[in-house]
This record gives C-alpha cells, structure tokens and sequence, in this order.
C-alpha cells in the first residue's frame, strides 16, 4: 500500500517538475527560432510500417508530407501486404520525390515478423534520426517532426512521444482505452523524466540510426512476434540519452478499438512483452501492481473491523486525492483531461483487467504483430 501511495507523489513531483510553461517555451522555439537556427534542424526519416494498410496509407501519407519540416523522408515498409498496400505506396513514391519504398517478402526465419521489416526500412532511410510512426496514425500538427527533434537537444539519441487514440463521444470502451493510454504514459514518461527509460510507443518514437546499429537492432528479441518499441527502448535507453516531448504539437492519434474483444487481443500482445524487460523494471511495475491489488485488498480485509473502519476510509480518501490530483495533471498535459473524471471506476477495473490478461497469457500466448 505504501509503494502504491508514494509513486504517486513521485509522479505528480516529477510532473511538476516538466511544467507547461517550459513545454511552451521548447514548442515556441522550435518555432519561431532564427533562420539560421531553423535553416540548421537536422534531416529526418519518417519510418512508416505498413501491413494491409492501403486505406490508411490513403488518408495519413498526405497528412505525414504536409509537415512544416525543411528536410525529411517518408520510408514506407511494405511488410508483405496482400492488399493494395503496395499500389499505393507505389503512387506515392511516384508523385513525391521525399517517398520511398521497400518491399517485404516473407522467408521462412523471419516470417510475419514486423521488427524484420523494420530493420530493411532503418537500412534504407538515409538520415541518421528516425521517427517512427502507425500506418493507422497521423500527426495531431503540422509541426510534429520539428517539435519531437527539439526535444532530442542537445544529444538524445532517444525521444519518447506520447500517442493518442482518436475520441468517440459516448463511448465508455474509448474513454477507458484513452485513459489506460494516458496512464501508461504517465508512467513511463515519469520513470524517464526521473533517469529510468523503460519503454516507448511505436505510434510516435524517435531514434537514431547509429543507435540502433549500436545494439545490433532487434536481434536480441527478434523471435519475440511484438516489442519493436518498448524491447528496443528497454535495452538502449539510459538516463544520458533519452529525452521525453509532451507537447500538444507533438501528439500523434490513432482509432481505438471498438470493440472490447478488439482491444483485448491488442493488450494481450502489449502484455506478453512485459516479461522480457530488464529485470529492475520488471520488479517496478510488477511492485507497482501488486501494491494497487494489495492495497484493495487490505483495505477491504481490514475495513472489515469495525474499530479500524473510519482509519481505511480516511486513508482510502486521502489516496484517491493524491492519486486523482496526479492523474488529472498528467492527463491535462496530454488535452486528455476527461478521462481522469471516473479515474477511481477505471482503475478498478484495470486492475481486475490486468490479472485476467495475466492470467490469458500463461495459458496461450500471441503468436504475430498482425
């Protein structure tokens, strides 16, 4: 229970810490910065891995080329589509000398392997910083590229961005989906802030190319189906050169699921990867769970007695003022600021996701990213 109730406090500290008025002062002058200083902004390969995706690549490529960015490629990665993934990237590449294209075919060691076709699609982008992003994504701004390459100033090698899911009004599944997003990043974005990189998400991550031949890129869990993104942050990431960008600008969205079967195969997969993180980090956020199961479970036990009832409800209060107080100024960082009002209905039900997923993946496990 202790554990629980602390890293919130840590978390809202370290918020804190990144407030949005430094935020502002960053976007402004990625902005507004003199000609030189924009007329020096580093190239950039915009990675876009794409399996069975023609429609969305219709939509978000346009979206991707209409960047306010001086310098920048867009590498689209055909991972062996059986739809008109390759026409269209094909059109693309035809009308936009910044498009460029690479074609995967399935081999038998590396079949239906995403992180396979992501390694041809690094080997082929010709600047040294990467961001990568869904085919099913777009950028929130015209200014994203330029935000999330400020964010890496000085010299991170590494820069975690925060990615979206579009919002459906009066859909409970979407405002649980975009709070579990948002609670997510809360936590690795504070686990970073404070020197412990742990993982990032693919829908809007940045790299460098030399880093990622540094650690002989996904080799090291290439047989793992999912983990393109957290895997390869867990292992690369140090408190030295990584840096983090919450600014609005600099979101990406996706659609959610819609339906919750949709969603409960999607958090499985993100699940099943968990397991193979450093084992510092392992023990976190497993502590992490456990003291949020333990502490409903103790409470319930010991609420149980009458003479220590009014102690449990007062704790029980004064840790969902703290834990509401740190949510909701995380979410109002990320203008996600409506999923925090049920926080204490989510977090229940969570939890009691979580152990089933847990308990899911013991049995069976994912077998592929798609």
């Amino acid at each position: 229970m202790g554990y629980h109730f602390l890293f919130y406090v840590f978390a809202f500290a370290k918020s804190s810490l990144r407030d949005s008025q430094s935020e502002r002062e960053l976007g402004d002058k990625a902005l507004s910065g003199t000609k030189q200083e924009r007329g020096n902004l580093p190239p950039v390969s915009v990675i876009v891995c794409a399996k069975n995706e023609a429609e969305n690549l219709k939509k978000h490529i346009p979206v991707l080329l209409q960047q306010d960015y001086p310098n920048f490629e867009i590498v689209l990665i055909n991972d062996a589509s059986s739809d008109q993934t390759k026409a269209v990237m094909e059109a693309f590449v035809a009308n936009d000398a910044r498009v460029k294209q690479v074609n995967v075919e399935n081999i038998e060691a590396f079949w239906g392997s995403k992180k396979y076709a992501l390694t041809l699609g690094i080997k082929a982008a010709t600047h040294e910083r990467l961001l990568f992003i869904d085919a099913d994504c777009y950028p929130k701004s015209s200014q994203w590229i330029r935000h999330m390459v400020w964010c890496s100033k000085p010299s991170a090698a590494v820069v975690l961005g925060y990615g979206g899911y579009q919002k459906i009004k009066h859909s409970w599944l979407n405002t649980l989906i975009r709070y579990e997003t948002v609670y997510t990043a809360m936590q690795y974005f504070s686990y970073a802030l404070a020197g412990n990189p742990y993982m990032g998400v693919g829908r809007n991550l940045m790299y460098t190319k030399t880093l990622f031949f540094e650690q002989r890129g996904f080799i090291n869990h290439m047989k793992i189906p999912s983990g393109d993104d957290d895997l390869f942050v867990n292992e690369a990431a140090t408190s030295k050169n990584t840096a983090v960008c919450f600014h609005p600008e600099a979101h990406t969205l996706s659609p959610a699921k819609s339906s919750f079967t949709s969603w409960l195969i999607q958090k499985r997969r993100h699940v099943s990867v968990a397991r193979f993180y450093q084992l510092k980090d392992k023990l976190l956020l497993g502590g992490f769970f456990l003291s949020q199961l333990g502490f409903f479970v103790s409470a319930l036990v010991v609420g149980g007695t009458t003479y220590m009832l009014k102690w449990v409800v007062l704790l029980v209060v004064l840790r969902y003022l703290i834990a509401w107080i740190a949510v909701g100024k995380s979410a109002a960082k990320l203008k996600e600021i409506e999923v925090a009002y049920l926080f204490p209905l989510h977090e229940l039900f969570l939890i009691l996701f979580q152990l089933g997923i847990f308990s899911a993946n013991l049995i069976s496990k994912p077998k592929r990213w798609k």
